[in-house]
């Protein structure tokens, strides 16, 4: 059995959000239509929701197992992070790297249609497992939108008109993931006592969680103590990026993951 209605309800998704991003086109030209963008965008973001509210009571269980489900809670976010980022810092080309980021998400979604199942391994049966999924969804979506901030940097950079303003939007956005990450580690540390006795195992998912934590900790003291050496502040965090892409769902195909506690996440 696959998703209720995701076909129906993702297509709407994408549909609305298709039509919201030609109006943020329109409104470089006509700011009166960006009102119109802003709505279209919401409307598309409510029925997404709808959509996981209909599958966590069909399942009966938080949607947050499995790599699908997971990349629909990324969905969720980052059309979220990007509202944020817009109403602070008025970036119209961040609100539509996220709406789009979002779509391609639903996308992968809807080419690879997921069976799902109702019941949770013991492990999963924990008040810790929604609080740390969901933390943790936040920081990457929030941290991947810093990511893409640091590209825009290379390559202004490398055009000559480098604007320092786009290194402070990384900056916060990696504030922001950082303390989510770290909320992340915590809770998966306390969900890890109850579930096996343990608060850390050096199993290969807390290892790569780990680096990543490390990677974008060294960002943020580079940053501090070399506030001027924008490129390789840069570098870092791209590189920070793809440790986490590593610990999202890389590590699932590595030959330690026969050995994780965290093999549920494959499935």
């Amino acid at each position: 059995m696959t998703w209720i209605d995701f076909p129906l309800y993702s297509s709407i998704t994408a549909i609305l959000w298709i039509i919201g991003l030609l109006f943020l086109l329109i409104s470089y030209k006509k700011e009166a239509v960006f009102k119109v963008a802003t709505i279209v965008f919401i409307i598309g973001w409510a029925v997404l929701i709808f959509f996981i509210i209909k599958l966590w009571i069909a399942l009966n269980r938080p949607p947050m197992r499995t790599l699908g489900e997971t990349r629909l809670w990324y969905a969720v976010f980052l059309p979220l992070v990007g509202f944020i980022t817009y109403i602070r810092w008025k970036y119209k080309w961040f609100l539509a790297y996220s709406i789009g980021m979002a779509g391609i998400f639903l996308a992968i979604n809807y080419m690879n249609p997921e069976t799902y199942s109702k019941t949770l391994m013991p492990a999963l049966q924990s008040p810790w497992f929604v609080p740390h999924v969901l933390v943790y969804l936040l920081s990457y979506a929030v941290l991947a939108a810093s990511s893409v901030v640091a590209i825009k940097g290379w390559y202004d950079n490398l055009k000559g008109n480098f604007n320092i303003e786009t290194l402070k939007l990384a900056d916060n956005l990696v504030y922001i993931g950082f303390a989510f990450l770290t909320l992340g580690l915590l809770f998966g540390a306390l969900w890890a006592k109850e579930a096996w006795g343990h608060y850390w195992t050096w199993d290969p998912k807390e290892v790569w969680a780990f680096l990543t934590w490390m990677g974008y900790l060294i960002y943020i003291h580079y940053r501090y103590f070399h506030p001027n050496n924008t490129k390789q502040a840069l570098t870092i965090l791209a590189l920070s990026f793809v440790v986490l892409l590593v610990c999202w769902f890389g590590v699932n195909y590595l030959p330690v993951a026969n050995t994780s506690i965290h093999s549920y996440t494959q499935y």
